[in-house]
């Protein structure tokens, strides 16, 4: 037996080298960088001490970049070439790009109007994954210099309710900066990982971010460290910046000499910021722009932004629903990003959920610092025992079967990383190949869902429809990114696909597909009922006519006519009659071909006797 040896005798057992390892927050408004020093994560500070990086890109004529509070404070002076908040338009087309309400100070690239949306600079073109990149670029950077070596890989957080895109885009920042990502995490998780092991509470816990520009709603199980999301909601276009925006619109408004030039809305923008930060502190902010003044107390500013405190309240409330959960069931929420700092927030928070908010960690920091756990965990340094992180996909994912149905194969909310399969069968006599149409959505129609990617399963032996197996295999890993694999059983052919869409969702898409999900689920079923029955009809009247090009010579007399005219009442009640009108008239149509059935049968059967069971399998194959 080999002997291995693990120390010299009475020496000190080899401590495993501590690998580099990070947990990036990339914030819509800020950004963070966290890594384990000692026995705890901290934030990791820049070169001046300050450990909050503005999410903000400027390019210069000359090629350089600058990426944080040195782009932020060119934002006045060059506005067209400082780019902020570009984690909204991850995933996003140029026309959603547009939209947005810092969009008009930007030229974009009309030639890449169709592929990735660009914003020209004085550098060229940039996309929001190459500006995206340059934060990360910065943020490596920073980490190397505190860390005073190579970074060997990150875990970089994500709002719970980023799409398959806006994912893959951020793995692909990631690796243009150079950067290896161990895993993609939620941030609501990672606020999860951080009060987790600081605090012994356990139980059902709502993590509610609001940050500078997405908000997330989770609500997770945390028993025995196991973290386990069992509902999610959120919007990627509510943050901050809309607090913000309320604001700069109140200070366009009360003013005679509105801000015109790009330059002015800049700074105006930026002062509205300065007043809502330090609405946090003071009841009333005295106003000064230009020769102007006046004042905002909290309940002007509580009556300004409404319609938004609103929204974050109507997402917590459907979280709880999906969850089958009440308020009262809650046993903690924690607060997570800077925007959750305004009073109207917490007090909003408070009062729905019966219970005040948890607040102990630094809002800003709490998602990097779970990264960081995280990090430490993935790359080795610690065991992986001490806590298990068990997301979930936040909508249905599935694919197109005959009649434009969806069949779902992995649920909303289903825990992920997750693969499931599915069998399914050809449709038609001879089919050789078949069409995978996958689809994302709640909905029981094709059209009404959201179409992901299409790809061909080929070489499929020619049998009678039914007879082959095709298993369809989804998986989604642990960063939300999803793979299906289409396999014929009998021979081993395969066809998969890498789900990447063009574009995400925007949030009130993906607010509208939930809703008309719950909205029209009577009227769903009904129709699903009704194509199931068209496509169960539809293969009886084929395999009829199939029979009878065949066997015709075994027909009564009359009986072919009486079959015609049956398969002709039955096609009148596909055009659009009720499931039940189409099963009546296929019920009839089987009794009246009947005879016929059982007449092929017999023959079939006594061209078969005498032959022994060895000869009948040797014909088969």
């Amino acid at each position: 037996m080999a002997l291995l040896q693990i120390s010299e005798p009475g020496g000190e057992a080899a401590r495993p080298a501590h690998r580099l390892a990070v947990g990036i927050d990339l914030g819509t408004t800020n950004s963070l960088v966290a890594a384990s020093c000692g026995d705890k994560v901290e934030i990791l500070p820049d070169d001046k001490g300050r450990h909050l990086v503005p999410s903000v890109v400027h390019y210069s004529e000359d090629g350089s970049v600058q990426v944080g509070h040195e782009a932020r404070a060119r934002a006045a002076a060059d506005p067209s070439n400082t780019i902020a908040s570009v984690k909204r338009w991850l995933g996003k087309s140029q026309q959603e790009i547009r939209q947005s309400s810092q969009a008009s100070r930007y030229q974009f690239d009309e030639t890449r109007a169709d592929t990735a949306p660009a914003i020209i600079t004085a550098a060229g073109s940039r996309d929001p994954v190459q500006i995206s990149a340059d934060i990360l670029s910065a943020l490596r950077d920073q980490a190397e210099s505190c860390l005073k070596g190579k970074l060997e890989g990150a875990v970089i957080t994500v709002p719970a309710y980023f799409n398959d895109s806006q994912r893959q885009q951020t793995k692909d920042a990631a690796e243009l900066a150079g950067i290896k990502v161990l895993r993609l995490l939620n941030e609501p998780t990672a606020a999860a990982v951080a009060y987790g092991l600081d605090t012994e509470d356990q139980g059902a816990v709502v993590v509610f971010d609001l940050g500078g520009g997405t908000f997330d709603v989770s609500l997770l199980s945390m028993r025995q460290g196991v973290f386990e999301v069992l509902a999610t909601g959120g919007d990627t276009n509510l943050g901050g910046d809309d607090f913000d925006q309320a604001i700069f619109d109140w200070l366009q408004g009360g003013f005679a000499a509105k801000a015109t030039a790009i330059a002015e809305q800049v700074e105006l923008r930026t002062y509205a910021e300065k007043i809502k930060q330090q609405l946090s502190a003071d009841d009333e902010v005295a106003v000064e722009w230009s020769e102007y003044s006046g004042k905002l107390d909290r309940e002007e500013f509580r009556a300004l932004v409404k319609p938004l405190v609103d929204k974050t309240i109507l997402t917590c409330r459907r979280v709880l629903r999906d969850a089958g959960m009440e308020p009262g069931q809650i046993d903690n929420i924690v607060m997570v990003g800077g925007a959750t700092r305004m009073p109207v927030i917490r007090e909003a928070v408070a009062e729905f959920f019966g219970k005040q908010p948890l607040v102990s960690i630094d809002p800003d920091k709490a998602v990097a610092i779970g990264a960081g756990l995280q990090a430490d965990v993935l790359i080795g340094n610690k065991s992986a025992g001490k806590f298990l992180l068990l997301d979930v996909n936040p909508l249905s994912l599935g694919i197109e079967t005959m009649g434009e149905l969806v069949e779902k194969i992995i649920p909303r909310n289903t825990t992920i990383p997750v693969a499931k399969a599915q069998e399914f069968t050809t449709f038609k006599d001879g089919q050789t190949a078949m069409s995978i149409h996958v689809v994302q959505g709640e909905r029981e129609l094709v059209s009404d869902c959201r179409s992901l990617a299409r790809f061909e399963l080929r070489g499929i032996p020619p049998m009678v429809a039914g007879a082959a197996k095709i298993r369809v295999t989804f998986q989604v890993d642990a960063d939300g990114l999803l793979s299906v694999v289409a396999e014929e059983l009998s021979t081993g052919k395969k066809s998969e696909i890498q789900i990447k869409p063009s574009y995400g969702l925007n949030a009130d898409t993906i607010e509208t597909m939930l809703q008309s999900s719950h909205e029209h689920a009577k009227q769903d079923m009904e129709i699903r009922a009704q194509r199931e029955a068209q496509v169960e009809a539809q293969q009886i009247i084929d395999a009829i006519n199939a029979a009878r090009e065949s066997d015709g010579h075994l027909l009564q007399p009359g009986e072919s006519e009486r079959i015609d005219a049956a398969i002709e009442r039955l096609k009148q009640a596909i055009q659009g009659a009720s499931s039940i009108e189409i099963h009546e008239q296929t019920e009839k149509l089987n009794r009246l071909s009947a005879d016929f059935a059982a007449r092929r049968m017999d023959l079939h059967i006594k061209s078969l006797q005498g032959e022994s069971i060895n000869a009948i399998e040797s014909a088969e194959e």
